[in-house]
């Protein structure tokens, strides 16, 4: 998950505050000391308790197709360590307001792609038909027209008009649609039981 360090005009310095809160981590900011919840974003103590940050979009992929696709990445590197868990134990989790929804990844993987409608957004979470390992969530809104995603061979298409989308970024690569792009939305990832805590008023999809 990413967030902007941007509020209200000041760039926040954060670090690790080394608890964990509903089985997640913490952050501390320097200059106030306010804790801040990972999963949320959000300043559950000190002085800046219930302050919130910007979640930005994020896509989970490969190193290889990430460079193919943004040649001029600069990587930061770092030790390689196993979290020790499958993703397939994973949800996908997509909040909009108090909208918050997951997407377990192991239904994804048995559809490639999940259309849905989050907080009145036209929504798809999809898996890459070639490596399903690689995720993004994208709004099916483009202008005034919705499209409804499909998985057909190793290639993901819109219903309506057959369009080949990459399942990375969201770009219409032929067909009636080639060069629309479908806009990448946040989303993260979490344990069904930890999704419960955050989320206590959230929903699991179900088919």
């Amino acid at each position: 998950m990413v967030h902007r360090r941007e509020l209200a005009g000041e760039t926040l310095i954060l670090g690790n505050q080394g608890a964990l809160w509903g089985n997640a981590m913490t952050w501390w900011d320097h200059d106030t000391g306010s804790v801040w919840s990972q999963p949320l974003g959000e300043a559950i103590a000190g002085p800046r308790k219930g302050a919130t940050l910007e979640q930005l979009p994020v896509t989970f992929t490969t190193w290889g197709a990430w460079l193919e696709a943004h040649p001029e990445t600069v990587a930061f590197d770092a030790p390689a360590r196993n979290s020790g868990f499958d993703l397939a134990e994973l949800s996908i989790v997509v909040e909009f307001g108090e909208a918050a929804v997951a997407y377990p990844v192991h239904e994804l993987w048995e559809r490639g792609v999940i259309n849905d409608v989050v907080a009145g957004l036209e929504i798809a979470v999809v898996s890459d038909p070639t490596d399903p390992e690689r995720w993004a969530v994208f709004s099916r809104r483009l202008d005034e027209e919705v499209v409804e995603l499909s998985v057909l061979g190793d290639t993901i298409v819109d219903v309506r008009t057959g369009t080949e989308w990459d399942p990375v970024r969201g770009v219409a690569r032929n067909g009636e649609l080639s060069g629309d792009v479908l806009n990448l939305l946040p989303a993260i990832t979490s344990f069904p039981g930890d999704f419960a805590t955050f989320w206590p008023e959230g929903r699991v999809w179900q088919p």
